[in-house]
């Protein structure tokens, strides 16, 4: 019995810091949601220092360091090794990176692809969940900056996407759009083509906050099968009608025939030939330096995004 008591005893502040950590957590959702105001000087003792492996369900992560000989490692880490391909140009580095010493350097039509034989697990379709995350500097003022997904617009093989820089925003209410410039955009398709009734995909959330040039963001997108939600430097960046966007549809399986996994750039109907022919044909995609690059089959939580961006922030 005294055993037992002194093991009672002794679990007694494990089980109240469980517990003030679960309150914690709780009171970050409810304020992200505007249900509730809490000052970051409390909530700052729930935020783990973690990076992009010690978040569970990680697909795919690149830091784009150098490997010993000088070339840039295009294969992830986390639960798959995959090769992503340079594709018009060599890419050059830049000496500030986000996760070591460099980071990649794309001028607008450039990009990245890995043939979607070749990346399975990222693939992600149906009622899975997805989650993003960037770390990016924009350099362009040209729009749709497309950062990476899976989203082939020419043979309507839309799954996910990152984007930043659309000049249009949607109300998930009426579907009807209004302007929008340098902002941050998470896309999901349950289609594959345009939204039913709308002459394009209508079916994504965008953030509020204007990227400025030349500076360093975590810019990321979730998807639970609820909601599309825009998180901008670890904060749900929250937009009125527009983010977050209510959406419960299943993602787009285009099956063994879909969209390949881009970075940088994603296939148009203006891009005949894609991918064979490299140079696309279009004024879009992102011209700017990309720092890391994460996708997880998982709706990270708004802990995670906050507690990701103070592990990595410049």
């Amino acid at each position: 019995m005294d055993i037992m008591k002194h093991i009672w005893i002794l679990s007694i502040p494990l089980l109240l810091l469980m517990q003030s950590i679960f309150y914690l957590q709780t009171l970050q959702e409810d304020r992200e949601q505007g249900q509730t105001a809490v000052p970051d000087s409390l909530l700052n003792v729930s935020r783990v220092k973690q990076g992009p492996e010690s978040i569970p369900n990680l697909v795919t992560f690149w830091d784009f360091q150098k490997k010993k000989n000088g070339a840039v490692n295009y294969k992830s880490r986390g639960a798959h090794g995959y090769v992503l391909k340079e594709m018009n140009g060599e890419l050059k580095t830049e000496g500030e990176g986000v996760f070591g010493p460099t980071s990649l350097r794309i001028n607008r039509g450039q990009w990245l692809m890995i043939p979607r034989k070749d990346c399975p697990a990222l693939n992600i379709h149906g009622k899975q969940e997805v989650s993003v995350v960037a770390w990016i500097k924009r350099n362009g003022d040209n729009t749709w900056h497309y950062i990476a997904g899976m989203w082939n617009e020419r043979d309507a093989q839309r799954q996910y996407a990152l984007f930043t820089n659309a000049h249009k925003q949607t109300d998930y209410r009426t579907l009807d759009r209004t302007d929008a410039r340098y902002q941050t955009h998470g896309y999901v398709s349950d289609s594959g083509g345009a939204t039913t009734n709308r002459p394009y995909c209508f079916s994504y959330a965008s953030g509020k906050e204007k990227l400025q040039k030349e500076k360093w963001y975590m810019i990321a997108f979730t998807y639970d099968q609820k909601q599309i939600k825009v998180y901008v430097d670890g904060q749900l960046d929250t937009n009125a009608t527009y983010n977050p966007f209510l959406w419960d549809k299943p993602i787009f399986s285009g099956g063994d025939l879909g969209s390949d996994f881009t970075v940088a750039q994603r296939a148009l109907p203006k891009w005949p030939g894609y991918p064979q022919v490299v140079n696309p044909t279009h004024g879009e995609g992102f011209d700017g330096v990309l720092g890391g690059l994460a996708v997880y089959n998982r709706a990270l939580t708004a802990t995670e995004m906050n507690g990701l961006y103070n592990a990595t922030k410049k």
